[in-house]
């Protein structure tokens, strides 16, 4: 039974482990209520990541960002190198899942495929906390902690180069060089977004200029376009 001075040692017991449960209390009130405190670690990030490289920054900076105490950081992510990498994974992985659908579906249509994914592609690029895609060709982002990242973007642009190479006219030009000449393109919206003359209408903007790349005339973009926009919903 407890005494006077105070509780019985289970009710100590059980409040150290609400306590240990709750967590560290923030350094300061979360700034995006609502928000989970992962998702606003990656965009703490995503922002020291552009404006100073990855060097440069350390989890500390993003915990005093995000207002934890590094500590907590750790609960989430092991490290910075972890964060980069959750961050340029979401740039593409939206992408390469929606081009496994659309070579399934579009074997009939492939321009509209081929019109859909580089639609889909920009948008997921513009979506991209603070335009992380510029960190695409980062030396750290050659090394060995990146590589599953590299090797889904390499999926991503094979699917371009088939459907590219299904859907055009332009047979002097193999399956490679297609994909990379249609990825360049799609990724000209991080260099627009990045010099701030982004507008709603370059994402068809864009993908009708993958598929004038590939040799095809004007009503046969016209018939992809309106080909994509109902595959997309």
């Amino acid at each position: 039974m407890a005494d006077a001075r105070g509780p019985a040692t289970g009710e100590l017991a059980e409040a150290a482990e609400h306590r240990r449960r709750a967590g560290r209390p923030r350094l300061r009130p979360a700034s995006n209520a609502g928000v989970p405190p992962r998702e606003e670690i990656l965009d703490a990030a995503a922002g020291l990541f552009v404006s100073q490289g990855l060097a440069a920054t350390t989890t500390r900076q993003i915990a005093e960002r995000v207002g934890i105490r590094q500590a907590s950081l750790y609960y989430h992510f092991t490290g910075k190198d972890e964060i980069l990498l959750e961050l340029l994974t979401q740039s593409v992985r939206p992408s390469l899942q929606v081009a496994a659908m659309l070579e399934s579906r579009c074997r009939d249509d492939p321009a509209a495929g081929l019109y859909a994914l580089a639609l889909t592609d920009v948008r997921t690029l513009t979506r991209a906390p603070h335009n992380i895609a510029t960190l695409y060709l980062m030396p750290e982002v050659q090394g060995e902690e990146f590589a599953s990242f590299r090797a889904e973007r390499s999926q991503l642009q094979a699917a371009y180069g088939r459907l590219g190479r299904a859907a055009g006219h332009a047979a002097r030009l193999d399956e490679a060089l297609i994909a990379t000449l249609v990825m360049q393109v799609v990724e000209s919206v991080i260099h627009l977004r990045r010099s701030g003359d982004l507008r709603d209408s370059h994402a068809h903007d864009i993908a009708t200029s993958c598929l004038r790349l590939i040799g095809l005339a004007e009503p046969e973009v016209t018939r992809a376009r309106d080909g994509a926009v109902r595959l997309l919903g």
